[in-house]
């Protein structure tokens, strides 16, 4: 019997990966993924020649400006800096002054948890170490100095997701980093600023920001028909030939110009789109596929946010869920009408959290700001509401599927130790 049951077992194992080995949709499934960097970059000739304008004095071994680049998740601005800095690297002919671009990705936890640990990422890319904790900020920073002192050289540090080493540490990093071109004789440093934030600049500290805000880029979303331009040019080179019925990539692209124009959402439908349809046995990538990723997505985003955010953010959510969990057990006991959420409820809920959890509590304005985050990437809906004397406040309703509720409780439960 046991013999049976695991031939039987076999088979159907057999049977799933010979399904992939012998009807495989895809070509090269490399070029629908996020790390993957195409040759040209469509629909960005513009923003790419203004920032290629603003850093080109590096190569006279000029200081340049220091750039900010902002536009949505998804709209190519990490794409074209990264190739003018490939450009740059090809093109810097100075053979007494060298040429140093760094790429650090704030949003990496190991890398911007902490100002000691971004500046022991950059001497690490400089090619000398610092232990991983231990010593004074002070002296990371006056080794760094050490390093760039050796020898004549232009610094150009590329700061992707920005907004989440400030969020995470504070603006004094900033401030210092650009500071130290005073003490400098050999080596210029130069900031290029990448954020998803519009209004990143205008909350940093006035001092940072007048020593920051040189010149500014914006990225505006990709319409629908540049996306499908996108996807079109991707998908030639990451299918078989006939495997997209008609109107897949138009289904893609307007979901995602729905989801504020983001080519990474539609790269991301199509991909899993066709997973799902090799799950299936499939040898078509059809529409329905597209719906079936999209719910996927939706969920995957989600859990991704709530593991991913910093220690406030997940108390500040834990609170709004709990409020609902009250609402929703009062209807189901008494059969009453569910009472509203509003921004001061929260703030008590969360102010007993972080009493329990023995964690700082931050001012009613700050959690204010980081419901204000949640509306924004699609947890909550906060709308603004009048209590006439009383003033305005914020009516929050959660937008979490409840199907998922209790997995993203389990991981708010974990992170937190509740």
């Amino acid at each position: 019997m046991a013999g049976n049951l695991v031939k039987i077992k076999m088979g159907r194992l057999d049977k799933i990966f010979d399904s992939v080995e012998n009807g495989s949709l895809f070509k090269d499934k490399y070029v629908l993924q996020a790390n993957y960097f195409p040759d040209n970059i469509p629909h960005r000739d513009k923003q790419i020649d203004q920032v290629a304008s603003i850093l080109a004095p590096i190569l006279r071994g000029d200081r340049t400006s220091n750039l900010f680049v902002y536009g949505l998740t998804g709209t190519g601005k990490t794409l074209s800096v990264k190739y003018i800095k490939d450009q740059l690297l090809k093109r810097y002919k100075k053979e007494d002054t060298k040429l140093r671009i760094l790429y650090i990705n704030c949003k990496l936890k190991k890398v911007s948890d902490t100002e000691y640990r971004i500046l022991a990422e950059i001497i690490k890319q400089l090619g000398s170490e610092v232990p991983a904790t231990g010593l004074p900020t002070d002296q990371v920073y006056a080794k760094f100095v050490e390093i760039l002192e050796e020898e004549k050289q232009s610094l150009l540090l590329i700061l992707d997701e920005i907004d989440q080493a400030v969020k995470k540490i504070s603006d004094s990093f900033l401030y210092n980093l650009t500071r130290l071109n005073s003490e400098l004789s050999k080596t210029q440093i130069s900031l290029v600023g990448i954020s998803n934030d519009l209004k990143f600049l205008d909350s940093l500290d006035p001092r940072v920001r007048s020593s920051l805000g040189e010149e500014e880029i914006v990225f505006s979303p990709y319409n629908a028909l540049q996306l499908k331009d996108i996807l079109k040019k991707r998908s030639e080179r990451a299918f078989n030939k006939g495997v997209l019925e008609e109107g897949v990539l138009e289904k893609c692209a307007a979901y995602a110009a729905r989801e504020h124009g983001d080519a990474r959402r539609a790269l991301d439908l199509l991909r899993i789109s066709a997973e799902l349809a090799e799950r299936e046995g499939s040898k078509k990538i059809s529409l329905k596929y597209i719906d079936m990723a999209n719910s996927k997505i939706d969920k995957d985003k989600i859990f991704d946010i709530v593991e991913s955010a910093p220690r406030q953010f997940q108390l500040v959510l834990n609170s709004i869920i709990n409020l609902n969990k009250g609402n929703q057990a009062q209807k189901t006991l008494q059969g009453t009408k569910i009472n509203r959420i509003f921004t001061g409820d929260v703030y008590n809920n969360y102010q007993n959290l972080c009493e329990q959890t023995k964690t700082e509590i931050l001012t009613q304005r700050r959690v204010g700001d980081l419901i204000a985050e949640m509306d924004m990437v699609g947890l909550i809906n906060a709308t603004v509401v009048s209590k006439g004397r009383h003033g305005r406040t914020r009516e929050i309703k959660l937008s979490i599927p409840n199907q998922i509720m209790e997995k993203v409780s389990g991981i708010l439960s974990e992170r937190l130790m509740i």
